[in-house]
């Protein structure tokens, strides 16, 4: 980035510099030209006043100007464009003037002038003419530099100058570069810190978005550890009490009244195994989805009503009354995440429940389609629900293992939630129950 500051900056001078050269050089000859057509009138002007052409007889030795005018060549006319007299060329040598444009246009106004350039002399020559009285025409003529001869003998100084700047450029380049990256490199190494100025206010939202992506990344990379570990504690637990079960049993070291009991407990502990790692799998494949999920037109109480079938034997199970009610409701969605997302939060309210507790399952149609689940249950302390989203985070630990809760039913019914546009929200107090509700 500095380099190309640096490149674009004396890129830059270096263009001012040609523009401003070609521009200066093309005003001061147009106002050249100017002065030398001014300065060639008054001439024609001073040599008509000497009386020297007054006559055409006047004979032409008797007229010399070849040593007080060197630079100024003079011309004289008569009316069928013979040379009467030139101070610059013999007049026997000299062709018809006739067919001249400053000469035809003295004849017709009484003034010509005109400007022809001489590519091999590089240089322009300059002439005026004037009527005479006497219906003669005088001309004068000068030579004059080109604008490309005057660019051409100004290349040296103007090649020194476009160093010299350059040079500066790049001292002061080197210094600007500095002064602009300095204090982004600064935010750059202290990214992190909030408190670190902007130094910028076109950055400033630059610098939120990358400042809150570093969160983001931080956030995301410490769940994956969190997540790792959680998910090794958790498949250990289960797996070690498998494994001590069956090497008692193995061993012979169990008694034949207890075996009954080991082989609940392996298959309990299976059953937990095996539906730890279905919630791990679903997890999984709804965070590594990389298309969206297929969705259509649904009837949100319909599919919520298929559920119920298997959640009220669990209900019945544990002694709960599960109760469903509502209206049709249309909703866009996926069928099986819609299902997956009831039956986690119908088991979630039937496993926190107390024994001939009520869950309300009801299908609302307000302002918009709502699902709401509802228990009487142990409820949830205020201080703890702000993270029962969160994978494998459990209020009451030992009643989740107790009756088979993973720990990941409410975040796969989060991430459902936000793959649906949809809003979730929760009103719980400990010993009152808890409402979840969410809005499609």
């Amino acid at each position: 980035m500095k380099k190309k500051i640096n490149l674009r900056l004396i890129g830059i001078a270096i263009l001012a510099i040609l523009a401003t050269m070609v521009g200066i050089t093309t005003i001061y000859y147009r106002l050249f030209e100017e002065q030398i057509r001014k300065d060639l009138s008054v001439s024609a002007k001073l040599l008509k006043d000497t009386h020297y052409f007054e006559s055409v007889n006047t004979d032409s030795d008797d007229i010399d100007l070849s040593t007080d005018i060197e630079e100024l060549r003079v011309s004289w006319i008569d009316c069928d464009g013979t040379v009467l007299y030139d101070n610059d060329a013999s007049t026997v040598e000299l062709g018809n003037h006739l067919d001249r444009p400053e000469i035809r246009d003295a004849f017709e106004t009484g003034i010509g002038e005109s400007v022809r350039n001489s590519d091999t002399m590089n240089k322009n020559t300059f002439y005026f003419a004037v009527l005479l009285d006497n219906n003669t025409v005088l001309r004068v003529a000068t030579d004059a530099k080109s604008i490309w001869s005057v660019l051409f003998s100004a290349t040296p100084m103007i090649a020194l100058i476009i160093l010299f700047i350059i040079g500066m450029c790049v001292a002061i380049s080197h210094m600007l570069t500095r002064q602009l990256i300095e204090p982004i490199e600064t935010m750059a190494e202290n990214i992190e810190d909030a408190g670190i100025d902007t130094p910028y206010k076109e950055l400033e939202p630059f610098a939120e978005m990358i400042r809150k992506q570093h969160t983001d990344i931080l956030s995301a990379a410490k769940a994956r550890q969190d997540f790792t570990a959680n998910v090794s504690h958790e498949l250990k637990t289960p797996l070690t009490a498998i494994s001590g079960y069956a090497e008692l049993l193995a061993g012979g070291m169990v008694t034949e009244e207890k075996k009954n009991h080991f082989y609940q407990e392996i298959r309990k502990n299976s059953d937990r195994l095996l539906s730890l790692i279905n919630d791990i799998i679903k997890l999984s494949e709804l965070d590594r989805s990389e298309k969206d999920p297929d969705f259509v037109e649904l009837d949100l109480y319909a599919v919520v009503k298929d559920c119920m079938e298997s959640l009220m034997i669990s209900a019945d199970n544990r002694g709960i009354k599960l109760l469903i009610s509502g209206e049709s409701a249309m909703i866009r969605g996926n069928k099986e995440m819609i299902k997956e997302l009831t039956e986690n939060l119908v088991q979630n309210a039937i496993r926190y429940n107390n024994p001939g507790g009520n869950v309300s399952v009801m299908i609302i149609k307000k302002d918009r389609p709502t699902l709401v689940v509802k228990d009487d249950g142990i409820g949830i302390p205020a201080s703890e629900q702000e993270r029962i989203f969160e994978r494998f985070y459990r209020v009451d630990k030992s009643r989740s293992k107790a009756t088979g809760g993973t720990g990941l039913g409410l975040a796969i019914v989060k991430h459902i939630v936000e793959l649906h546009d949809a809003r979730i929200s929760l009103d719980s107090a400990p010993g009152v129950g808890t409402t979840i509700q969410v809005t499609f």
